[in-house]
């Protein structure tokens, strides 16, 4: 894990889930995956969506700042299917849902609409790879 990631988890557990810097305000989450290859626990904190309903769904956006691979994470969690979440001072198993179509599309636009870098990543990757989008739902 990268120094960087390490202190917003940090950052993350000492303030009930809240942090600063380019992630001030922003809904956070850090997920748990274990590597599917490696074995390994791991813990990667991203951004949400909330579900506008539900508030045992959230989504997270694979955008890995536009680089032109998936990140990690995706691949584990799309591999197990599952996974865990600390969001806000709770921690709670998930499955997920890996979204396709207008549905993938629908959620995707909502959150670069409320920031817009998204919408600067999947500029980054056009023509390379469409950006996922993962449903997670409290299991």
């Amino acid at each position: 894990m990268s120094d960087w990631n390490e202190k917003v988890i940090e950052e993350f557990r000492a303030n009930e889930g809240r942090v600063g810097g380019p992630f001030a305000g922003a809904p956070m989450v850090l997920v748990h995956h274990r590597g599917r290859r490696s074995g390994r626990d791991m813990v990667s904190p991203m951004m949400y969506l909330p579900h506008d309903t539900d508030d045992d769904v959230i989504y997270v956006i694979a955008s890995k700042g536009g680089a032109p691979d998936h990140p990690g994470w995706y691949h584990n969690l799309t591999s197990a299917g599952a996974g865990t979440v600390e969001r806000g001072t709770e921690t709670y198993p998930v499955t997920v849902r890996d979204l396709a179509g207008e549905e993938r599309d629908r959620i995707f636009a909502e959150q670069a609409r409320r920031y817009p870098g998204f919408a600067g990543y999947a500029e980054k990757t056009a023509g390379i790879r469409t950006i996922p989008v993962l449903e997670l739902s409290r299991a």
